[in-house]
């Protein structure tokens, strides 16, 4: 047996449905138009399938299928359209819908066309269940470390991705970020939505309202068709608003206004649209001190920061640099197919004793390096950027040796391996280790390179 939700205006066509799915065992409840059935939604949810007509004077079966997405997104949606609206079946077909029934339909093909939108129905329930029954351990195998930080990390990503509420996450650049939204959504109800990540940062700020919010044709110059914005195109999924201190203070304002009451106005236009999101900000500014500076809206800031989660930069959880080290070199040997498969070990303890000002965005760019001019199996020294090793060297000696080797004879060794494999040429070589071919030419005459 299956509740179904069957929308429609006219008396005689809820009276038939009655009879025909209540013969086959289903529990049906029944609306009129769109308000009410918004209202049954709204306060019964946990529907399998709803049923509407295509038209029910000034609403539209298109209006009941988004309240339907909007208010019970796993619910399935049939619409009944008369033979001369068939295109608007197809375009209901094109925003979510299961199916649809034309009104001269038998209750054979009624019955057929229901029973395979609760197979659909199932199926989705089915897939739900399996994912919950393997556990959600592996959702959060991105998230690579054993420091407390980390460990504590992974324990508040657990308690918070479950829920709806909004989160601001801080941090320095290159932390991962973007990477812990993406664990939150692909561990909420939301996974299967979109997710949406906006630089706020990246777009101009006289541009930002539109490319969030959208706008209507003729809202502007150049505006000669209507455009979805972006928080629309995350709608039943989450965004996520990188760099949230960025934004404009008249952007702030709509931003604000779309926290507190879930609607959306496209520039031009003077119509609301609900949309169902979860929202995720991010920054790397103080945003209390932006707040001082009255560059950020006070009430804004308390708006996203329901819950808040600060990611450590890589220089205060040096402990997992080496399991992070192996785990992207994991992942970049795969993107880029190379032979590659071990750091070695002063490889590894250069990589430790760094700071990494750039964190982990940063160690992935020197991995990657690595990995190109490598030419075995294992990143070694004479790999890594020559800034690297030797800044590290001068904050932590005692961290980077080669058979306690001192920092100038392994800066010997680095690029007399870079010269070999560059067949002598000093300009490659020069450009390879990033320095001026006159600094290359100094360090060959202080190190006796011939």
């Amino acid at each position: 047996m299956a509740s179904i939700l069957f929308v429609d205006d006219e008396l005689s066509a809820r009276e038939n449905y009655r009879t025909i799915l209540e013969h086959y065992g289903h529990e049906v409840r029944f609306a009129s138009n769109v308000r009410e059935a918004v209202t049954v939604l709204s306060s019964n949810g946990g529907f399998d399938l709803v049923i509407t007509d295509m038209r029910m004077g000034a609403e539209s079966g298109l209006d009941m299928l988004r309240e339907s997405r909007r208010l019970a997104p796993e619910t399935e949606v049939v619409v009944l359209t008369g033979h001369a609206e068939l295109e608007n079946a197809v375009t209901a077909m094109k925003l979510g819908a299961a199916d649809y029934l034309t009104k001269d339909t038998d209750y054979k093909e009624i019955m057929l066309v229901v029973e395979k939108a609760l197979e659909k129905r199932a199926l989705k329930r089915e897939i739900e269940r399996l994912r919950k029954q393997a556990g959600d351990g592996h959702q959060y195998h991105r998230i690579v470390g054993n420091s407390p930080a980390i460990v504590q990390l992974q324990q508040v990503l657990r308690r918070v991705a479950p829920t709806d509420s909004r989160v601001l996450i801080t941090g320095e650049s290159g932390t991962g970020k973007e990477l812990v939204a993406e664990t939150l959504h692909q561990n909420s109800e939301r996974r299967n939505g979109p997710f949406v990540a906006i630089n706020c940062g990246a777009i101009p700020r006289d541009l930002q309202e539109s490319e969030l919010f959208g706008y209507v044709r003729g809202a502007f110059t150049g505006a000669d068709r209507d455009k979805r914005g972006l928080l629309e195109s995350a709608d039943r999924g989450t965004v996520f608003l990188d760099e949230v201190g960025e934004m404009s203070p008249e952007t702030q304002v709509k931003v604000l206004r779309f926290l507190e009451k879930g609607e959306i106005v496209p520039v031009g236009s003077a119509k609301t649209r609900l949309v169902n999101v979860r929202v995720i900000a991010a920054t790397n500014r103080d945003l209390a001190e932006a707040i001082r500076n009255h560059e950020f809206r006070e009430d804004l800031y308390y708006r996203l920061k329901v819950l808040s989660i600060h990611l450590p930069p890589l220089r205060e959880r040096k402990e997992d640099i080496p399991a992070l080290a192996n785990a992207l070199l994991h992942e970049l040997t795969q993107k880029i197919g190379s032979k590659v498969r071990n750091i070695a070990p002063h490889a590894l303890e250069a990589l430790t004793a760094y700071d990494w000002p750039g964190n982990v965005r940063e160690l992935k760019n020197v991995i990657e390096r690595a990995l190109i001019f490598a030419d075995g199996d294992v990143i070694d020294l004479e790999h890594l950027p020559e800034e690297l090793f030797t800044r590290a060297a001068k904050s932590h000696p005692a961290s980077v040796t080669r058979d306690t080797a001192p920092l100038d004879e392994m800066e010997r060794e680095y690029i007399i391996g870079v010269l070999q494999r560059n067949g002598g040429n000093k300009l490659q070589t020069a450009k390879q280790l990033n320095i001026a071919t006159t600094t290359l030419y100094r360090k060959l005459r202080m190190y006796g390179i011939e």
